[in-house]
């Protein structure tokens, strides 16, 4: 089987019904006839099973299962979810073994082929989901967004949460836009919230595990006094962070993730997205590893600036690892004598397909 998961409304089903076929083929959970259909297992004939948001029923480990292990040959089957596919468990058996997970982003520069800033300006101001941004209106991605984040609270965590106050939930919703690029503080969100730690944690897992929010933790090695447990938070729609500076790092965030993810998900990689804070104040905002080893590092300012000294740091303990200061803004295009190269976004961007 495949799984196919990602936030709600950046494509899943769109991409689903673009194979042959895939009319005849398609059952959707949250449709009370598909839904009748999939508990008689009254299915299609062809040799082609989708099956929409599933993961809202309760058993639907067990159902997949079943489904799998007594197929004909030659039955493909496709699953797709807002939820994290690869988390919900509801105690049912494993499907390990059964099914590869791949994981859908919303639209990129190298996907879009953006090569002017202007469309780059665009893709940052407007976001990623398919929507908002192919509407090309500011006001109509706004309210988009806005519904966006009330349909996500007020449905698919209803249905998949246990989660009852609802209020401070979309409080904390409004509240982490404002946080973004600088390490998560929990206790300071408690306080501000007037929740219990353990239940603000469990809120922001619940966030993360329906593709609302990622959370990318501190890269740490034995020769750099490296923090060990600060995690920093991005969105996956960015157009919500209200900072133009904290935006763009947002957007690069989500651009480095889909890449990593695209990496883990169809080529069988380790890579993994971190950031680099130590001790003595020195950050980067994002390094990829792979097997725990740094391949790239990546530093963000709005427009052109001197190299960033926690960059210079971390780029002289590892010489060999290919290094980035970005901009949203900056016209200037160089490689400094350590390798660092200086560039607009776009440059990086573009190279991640």
């Amino acid at each position: 089987m495949v799984f196919v998961a990602g936030p709600r409304q950046v494509g899943k089903t769109t991409l689903a019904l673009s194979l042959s076929g895939a009319r005849k083929a398609y059952l959707n959970w949250d449709i009370a006839e598909h839904r009748e259909r999939i508990l008689k297992s009254e299915l299609p004939p062809g040799d082609l099973w989708i099956f929409d948001e599933l993961h809202k029923y309760r058993r639907w480990r067990n159902y997949l299962k079943g489904l799998y292990d007594g197929r004909p040959a030659g039955r493909r089957i496709l699953v797709a979810g807002s939820g994290r596919l690869d988390v919900y468990r509801f105690g049912g058996d494993s499907l390990q073994g059964r099914y590869h997970l791949l994981r859908l982003h919303p639209f990129s520069v190298a996907e879009q082929r953006i090569h002017s800033t202007d469309d780059f300006h665009q893709l940052l101001r407007l976001g990623g989901f398919p929507e908002p941004f192919l509407g090309g209106n500011e006001t109509q991605a706004r309210r988009w967004s806005r519904e966006y984040r009330t349909r996500l609270v007020r449905e698919d965590v209803v249905s998949l949460e246990r989660i009852q106050d609802l209020g401070h939930l979309e409080l904390l919703m409004m509240r982490l836009p404002d946080l973004v690029g600088s390490p998560l503080s929990i206790n300071a969100l408690r306080e501000d919230l007037q929740i219990s730690h353990k239940t603000l944690s469990s809120w922001i897992g619940a966030l993360e595990r329906l593709y609302a929010v990622f959370r990318l933790a501190p890269f740490g090695a034995p020769r750099i006094r490296a923090v060990k447990k600060e995690q920093k938070h991005y969105h996956f729609d960015w157009s919500i962070v209200p900072d133009d500076a904290a935006r763009f790092e947002n957007l690069v965030a989500s651009h480095l993730l889909k890449w990593v993810h695209f990496e883990q998900d169809t080529k069988g990689r380790d890579l993994e997205l971190r950031y680099f804070r130590d001790v003595d104040g020195r950050e980067v905002d994002f390094v990829v590893t792979d097997r725990t080893k740094p391949i790239l590092l990546v530093e963000c300012k709005w427009t052109d600036a001197a190299i960033d000294k926690g960059l210079r740091y971390l780029k002289t303990k590892f010489p060999d690892v290919a290094a980035w200061q970005v901009s949203a803004a900056g016209t200037k295009d160089y490689k400094t004598s350590e390798g660092i190269r200086v560039a607009h976004a776009l440059r990086l961007l573009e190279t991640l397909t």
